[in-house]
C-alpha cells in the first residue's frame, strides 16, 4: 500500500469519526426530546383524566362559566 493511499485511508476514517459523532449527538437530542414528550403526553392523559371522571364540562376559550 502506497503512502498516500494510506493517507487516504486515515483522512477517511477520521472524517467518518466525526461524523458518527455528530450522528451520536443528534441522536441523544432527539431521545431528549421524546423523552420530555413522552412526559408530557402522560401528564396531559393523566389531567385529561381527572377532568373526565370530575364531571366537570370541558369549555371553549370563548365560553362564558355557566354562572354567567
Amino acid at each position: 500500500m502506497t503512502e498516500k493511499r494510506l493517507i487516504d485511508l486515515e483522512m477517511k476514517m477520521a472524517h467518518q469519526d466525526l461524523l458518527l459523532e455528530e450522528l451520536n449527538q443528534v441522536v441523544y437530542q432527539q431521545q431528549k426530546t421524546i423523552d420530555k414528550l413522552e412526559t408530557t403526553l402522560t401528564s396531559l392523559v393523566k389531567r385529561f383524566q381527572e377532568v373526565l371522571t370530575s364531571g366537570d364540562e370541558i369549555r371553549g376559550p370563548n365560553e362564558k362559566p355557566p354562572h354567567y
